[in-house]
């Protein structure tokens, strides 16, 4: 009799479909397959168990241009991207491999590009850019130079690259895909350091700083660049001379600092250089220190702790005095070069000491919080530095601690400036905007990893995450503009919506110590896997010897990672054989902790959407410390939607129900995700550790990591029994299939029901045997467990889930993004190895994405065409009316004028910027010819122009100082070292100096030319008979009669007001 019910019960409960039974679920799924009931778990839906918020648009934040939506982190192994600068037109990203560049005029909106022949470079929904060809060195920073179109570039291994923004037409960058037979090369390089170039800046006078380890700064002056640049294509690659013809004329400005007077401070690490033009300094950063260089004199104005305290350094008129004796005496005699050898070594000792200094006091005496990690200056003078405490802190341009903020306990990743905001990116993920006082405008979390860089251009502030996504935000944001953009995007949900269906297969098994039989496993997953598109497998008991227990605990209790054991990779083996690993699947990760082992294996085709594995573990043992009991859990992304996957081991025996649940509930709140061992730590730094961060941010109760998940499968031996029933009265209430009874005794289905554990969670109604606990190797219902102890079957392995659904009914949208259901729920009654029977699950998912290239598309259009829109745009980037006193400036030695801009606007703040656009010498006869830009539009040592930048209130007027400094000498430097002295340079020149003035926004400008012109003293007479012929566009001639010396009082103020703008 035995007999035949075990031949019943084994061709019953391994059908496809068995029938339905009571409770919650059952139909058709969108496959056509049949859906199990369910049964729901009460309490979930509120406090740790709320779902996570989803939308067809973040609610919470502003809407935002996908130009690179989140990579996977396996595709980004040795190519991910890491520094980010933008122009007006285009925005560039350095990575470990190569440059990307987006043509931010033609391509902002464009559709992915459609990958076509080989050696094609495309990603997935990311909009079209091109590629340089591959570098030999990591890309640490960028820096652009929109006068002479150049990008330039330090690379890991010392080098410096200059790339030009003129690689090719916008319509062939545009359209095509980048392939590699077309991918753009350097203009220009050359090995700047020995070190690697930690930092690149662009100064007010057009030089090329670079700061490396040990304190190195080099200065790359404009004219050695130039000249180097200027060699036609057909000369350059004859001459390796090109390069170190540059590579050898910096200038090395602690050549003349006597460095032990500084503390050492000169020689810590050049992390960062900042760009001052409105006061004309460079500022260098350490992590405890910064110094302020004069950008025209090159020589060093003051060093300070970044607490804001003057760094000692003895008498500091005396160190000037002595640099000026120097420089003096040795104009007269060329200098030895065993000087410049030696203060350079020194310096290199220096450095090293001080690195010594600073690994022996790390985390001893170090202070990592006070470390600067980014820095920005603002049109008003000001500059900005963030720390890793969180702390931002505001300095005048004298090197002044004005004020400290807060407003994030994380560490500050990077600042950008646009107008009159800050931007400020986190480590959390977080985006805050706020004023030149340091108020907070609007904060949100921008991304789920760090934010890395943020670069502005075409109108965005783009944020590059850790991961890899790049997002423009609107330099408008947060504004009144953000509600039309959501409002217009939401309703067009349905154009970038796409839905996608895969199946899951989840086992699990506690295989008590054993290993199983090759026909055990495919009974329990090879004879299913072929419908499945990802298999994950739970097992318990792997390995339970007290030995290991006792190492992996001392592992676990001293924090370093638990690896697998050999058991541990014989059934990863074991099961990869079974699944056709290679072939069919590939394995993801792994995770074993003691006894628990978790696997996930993804099917090829489904490969290229899915990724960023991270794995967790939670012991439950004695103390919460010890793995016998606990779980672990692998984490993936799959089509950008969030699944966990959870194995667990509770603790045992019937009356320890309340320690069950206390175990789950205490894996649920704990659960920590990290990095899958199965891949390297080359790429960035998964999302757990900003989601970790996240949780703990104006939140009043910490959200669990797995709460975040859209999808949440729990599977393995949860230890649950029966209640209230003997061995006996088991064993026939399963000979006679009275499975209804026999869950009404379910001690899970009865803390569910009040409340107690796996709250919210959904379960295909159990319709096969209790799975604990058999005889080994004895089949059928005969093997439960006749021995003594005649333990009482149960239901102890179990698989449960939680999507995203608020209410049964509910479909698979963006707002309800994963919707699951189970289409068969059954045990292996046939795998005799263990003292429990396998169980598998198959879950049928539905998954909605969102097509980021056609959604970039849509907001394009909305931009582009829809009338409300612009209209607001256009009233929030209108241009105040000003008024600039004169075109034309003359000045003779050390003379100043001063230039008066007015703004007429009676309701709008009007912002200013002052560049030179060109350069000229002007011949004998009085002509200037081809104006030349220096490097980022910088002034000419002889020119001081202050301020350079600000803000004008309505109806107020700000006075510019014009003022020609005595800078007559031209030097040429070898080495850092000054080799031709007193070369005197008294030829007139002239500049074109443009002011651009804008609304607060920036995006547009309004812009009027002024020349200015020096005239030597000597030469100061012929300036009378110049005359000026308006009409020559290469040859500009200036009337001294044409020229207003203004004096320094506002008598013509009143006379500005009453003309109109040019």
């Amino acid at each position: 009799m035995i007999q035949f019910l075990d031949r019943k019960l084994s061709t019953s409960f391994s059908s496809d479909a068995p029938p339905a039974g009571d409770g919650a679920g059952g139909g058709r799924n969108s496959r056509g397959s049949a859906a199990l009931p369910e049964f729901v778990g009460r309490g979930g839906g509120e406090g740790v168990f709320k779902l996570p918020a989803r939308a067809a648009v973040h609610p919470r934040r502003p809407p935002c241009v996908e130009l690179r939506p989140h990579p996977l982190r396996e595709t980004q192994i040795g190519c991910s991207l890491g520094t980010l600068v933008a122009t007006p037109s285009q925005l560039w990203a350095g990575g470990e491999r190569s440059i990307r560049v987006w043509d931010l005029t033609a391509d902002l909106y464009a559709a992915a590009a459609a990958a076509r022949g080989e050696g094609v470079d495309t990603e997935p929904d990311t909009g079209p850019y091109r590629e340089s060809v591959d570098v030999m060195s990591p890309i640490l920073c960028l820096v652009a130079d929109e006068a002479s179109r150049l990008v330039w570039s330090g690379h890991r291994d010392g080098r410096v690259m200059c790339w030009s923004m003129s690689f090719g037409s916008s319509s062939s960058s545009s359209v095509a895909p980048c392939s590699r037979k077309t991918r753009f090369k350097e203009a220009l390089s050359w090995q700047a350091h020995r070190g690697p170039v930690l930092s690149l800046v662009i100064s007010s006078c057009g030089d090329l700083w670079s700061g490396s380890e040990g304190g190195v700064i080099k200065i790359w002056p404009w004219e050695a660049i130039e000249k180097s640049l200027s060699l036609i294509m057909e000369e350059r690659h004859m001459a390796a001379s090109n390069a170190s013809n540059v590579e050898s004329s910096y200038i090395d400005p602690r050549n003349f600092v006597d460095a032990n007077n500084f503390s050492n401070s000169l020689a810590a690490d050049v992390k960062h250089l900042l760009s001052d033009n409105y006061a004309g300094k460079v500022w260098s950063f350490g992590n405890q220190s910064f110094a302020l260089w004069d950008a025209r004199t090159r020589e060093l104005v003051k060093v300070y702790s970044v607490d804001g305290q003057v760094e000692s350094r003895g008498d500091i008129s005396t160190l000037q005095d002595f640099s000026m004796e120097y420089l003096s005496s040795q104009r007269k005699e060329k200098p030895q070069s065993s000087f410049g050898f030696l203060q350079r070594s020194r310096n290199v000792i220096l450095g090293a000491a001080d690195a010594v200094r600073r690994a022996a006091t790390k985390g001893a005496f170090g202070d990592d919080s006070r470390r600067t990690e980014a820095l920005v200056a603002t049109i008003d003078g000001m500059v900005w530095t963030g720390c890793a405490s969180g702390l931002l802190i505001q300095w005048d341009g004298n090197g002044s601690r004005m004020q400290d903020i807060q407003h994030h306990p994380f560490p500050v990743q990077c600042l950008c400036t646009l107008g009159l905001r800050i931007w400020v990116g986190y480590a959390n993920g977080y985006i805050d905007v706020l004023d030149l006082e340091g108020h907070l405008i609007g904060a949100w979390v921008a991304h789920s990893s760090p934010v890395l860089n943020l670069a502005v251009g075409a109108g965005y502030v783009f944020s590059l995450a850790k991961h890899g996504g790049i997002r423009g935000w609107s330099m408008t944001s947060p504004g009144p503009i953000d509600s039309m953009l959501l409002s217009e995007l939401v309703s067009k949900e349905s154009l970038y919506t796409r839905i996608a269906n895969i199946k899951i297969l989840a086992g699990t098994w506690n295989v008590g110590q054993e290993k199983a039989s090759e026909n055990s496993l495919i009974s329990w997953l090879g004879t299913v896997a072929s419908d499945a598109d990802i298999v994950v497998v739970g097992l318990q008991e792997v390995e339970m010897g007290a030995g290991f227990l006792a190492v992996s605990a001392a592992k676990e209790t001293v924090g370093l990672e638990v690896e697998g054991s050999t058991v541990g990779q014989w059934w990863l083996a074991m099961i990869g054989k079974t699944l056709k690993e290679g072939s069919t699947f590939e394995r993801m990760g792994s995770k074993q902790l003691v006894g628990l082992l978790i696997a996930v294996w993804v099917r090829n085709t489904l490969k290229p959407h899915a990724g960023d594995v991270d794995a967790a573990a939670v012991p439950c043992g004695f103390g919460r410390a010890i793995g016998n009991k606990g779980a672990v859990a692998l984490r993936i992304r799959v089509y950008d939607r969030i699944m966990c996957f959870v194995n667990c081991h509770f603790a045992a025996h019937a009356e320890a129900v309340a320690r069950r649940n206390a175990d789950f509930d205490h894996v649920y709140r704990s659960m920590t995700f990290t990095r899958a061992s199965t891949f390297s730590n080359v790429v960035a730094v998964g999302a757990s550790s900003a989601a970790q961060m996240l949780r703990g941010t104006n939140s009043a109760e910490v959200m669990p990591e797995l709460s975040e998940a859209d999808l949440v499968i729990f599977l393995g031996d949860f230890n649950y029994r029966l209640d209230e029933i003997t061995f006996d009265e088991a064993r026939d209430f399963v000979s006679q299939r009275s499975f209804d009874w026999l869950r009404e005794k379910d001690q899970l289905r009865l803390e569910m029901e009040a409340g107690n554990v796996f709250q919210g969670m959904r379960e295909a109604v159990v319709k096969f045997p209790p799975t604990y606990k058999f005889e080994r190797h004895q089949a059928g219902l005969g093997g439960y467990d006749s021995g003594e102890k005649k333990r009482i079957p149960a239901w102890c392995d179990r698989i449960l889930y939680r999507d995203s659904r608020l209410a049964l009914e509910s479909e698979c949208s963006l707002e309800c993004p994963v919707v699951s259901s189970v289409v068969r729920y059954e045990s292996c009654m046939d795998v005799t190895d263990s003292d429990h029977k396998p169980v598998r699950c198959m879950f049928n998912v539905d998954i909605a994405r969102v097509d980021e290239s056609v959604r970039r598309q849509e907001f394009g259009e909305v931009v582009a065409h829809n009338e409300r829109v612009k209209l607001m745009l256009k009233g929030l980037f209108m241009i105040p009316e000003t008024i600039v006193s004169t075109n034309n400036i003359i000045l003779q030695n050390q003379d100043t004028s001063i230039l008066r801009i007015t703004n007429k606007s009676g309701k709008s703040d009007a912002l200013f910027q002052i560049i030179c656009e060109g350069v000229s010498m002007i011949k004998d006869n009085g002509q200037a010819l081809d104006h030349h830009p220096r490097g980022s539009f910088g002034f000419p040592q002889w020119l001081r122009i202050c301020p350079v930048s600000g803000i004008i209130k309505p109806e107020h007027t700000t006075e510019v100082s014009v003022h020609h400094e005595k800078f007559q000498t031209l030097e040429e430097y070898v080495d850092g070292v000054p080799q031709n002295w007193w070369c005197e340079d008294n030829r007139d020149k002239e500049v074109v100096l443009e002011v651009r003035v804008s609304s607060s926004y920036m995006t547009e400008t309004r812009n009027h030319r002024i020349r200015v012109r020096h005239c030597s003293s000597s030469k100061g007479k012929q300036a009378d008979h110049i005359s000026l012929d308006s009409k020559q566009s290469q040859i500009n001639l200036l009337h001294r009669s044409d020229l207003q010396r203004l004096s320094d009082s506002y008598d013509m103020v009143d006379h500005f007001r009453n003309l109109h703008s040019p």
